[in-house]
């Protein structure tokens, strides 16, 4: 018996190879470049917002987009947050936080991009512009975050700005119009409602922060999308479901959960860095499925702003 118990417990050792006890791949990279692939997937998502928004607006109404999209987000939070049994509201102390990411991200870059792209900005020449993004989440994050980036990170930083800036003045005619102070408010309610959730991703699971946001939110948001519904004259087609439905679920939920893990791993103004790229993607999205066209004047910004991705990942916060 001692013979045959010896083979087992042989056997049953003999089993688990020694990779098992080696960190994979993932373990292996730095905080830093964790930080930056979990935020590039949320850049990956948002940068579909813009196309979605506009083939949305073709059957609802822009406020009812702006504010639906959240309803319906809200819907989903809910419902992960019954399956993971977790609380559905966050704690009291926190709740100041949750106020100020329901302010930046649940209405304020909905209902300002949405408008403004309601205005007349095409979906490239508002994806430009809110490539000023990646600089104002890093102002935020000196302020509210306590992130002090190395002066390597902010040349980049400005080196981006720049040439975004450039970019957008070049295509508008050297001058801001009504839509591009639009999107202004949405980049600086964007920035804040970034760094906010980004802190807090901290100490709670991006996916949580979301949630118990969209939930926080949902006593305003879901009663306005019914009047709103009630009171405007939806046009519902198969382009403008499609679009309410990407703006809702990914948009809106689905993509903050790599984009907050991102940023609470990697840093708030150094992951928020991937965030350049965002306008390259929207760009290629407005091309392919809105056939919006722009000439070589696109391309230089393209490559400007890979350049200045690449100089912030060598940057150290």
């Amino acid at each position: 018996m001692k013979d045959n118990d010896s083979a087992i417990v042989s056997s049953r050792v003999a089993v688990v190879p020694a990779t098992d006890l080696t960190p994979g791949p993932w373990a292996s990279l730095g905080p830093a470049w964790r930080g930056s692939i979990l935020a590039g997937l949320g850049v990956l998502s948002f940068s579909g917002s813009f196309p979605a928004t506009v083939f949305a607006m073709r059957g609802f109404d822009p406020y009812l987009v702006a504010i639906g999209r959240a309803a319906v987000a809200a819907v989903a939070a809910l419902a992960l947050l019954l399956v993971a049994r977790v609380p559905l509201l966050p704690p009291r102390t926190q709740l100041r936080s949750y106020l100020v990411i329901v302010a930046g991200v649940v209405f304020g870059f909905p209902l300002f991009s949405g408008l403004a792209l309601d205005a007349g900005a095409s979906a490239s020449h508002a994806a430009v512009v809110i490539g000023l993004l990646p600089a104002a989440t890093a102002a935020c994050a000196v302020l509210r975050g306590g992130e002090r980036p190395r002066p390597l990170f902010w040349v980049s930083c400005a080196l981006g700005a720049v040439a975004i800036t450039a970019f957008t003045l070049s295509r508008g005619g050297d001058h801001a119009t009504g839509a591009d102070l639009l999107l202004v408010g949405a980049l600086g309610s964007a920035a804040v409602g970034y760094t906010e959730g980004g802190r807090l991703a901290r100490e709670t699971s991006g996916w949580r922060v979301i949630s118990h946001a969209l939930v926080v939110a949902a006593p305003l948001t879901v009663p306005a999308t019914v009047v709103l519904a009630l009171s405007t004259e939806p046009r519902p087609g198969a382009a403008s479901l499609a679009g309410f439905a990407y703006v809702g679920v990914v948009s809106m939920f689905l993509g903050f959960i790599p984009w907050y893990a991102g940023l609470a791993t990697g840093g708030i103004a150094r992951a928020g860095q991937t965030q350049l790229a965002q306008p390259l993607l929207t760009l290629l999205w407005a091309w392919l499925l809105l056939g919006e066209r722009f000439g070589p004047a696109t391309v230089a910004a393209a490559l400007a702003v890979l350049v200045c991705v690449a100089l912030t990942q060598r940057a150290r916060s």
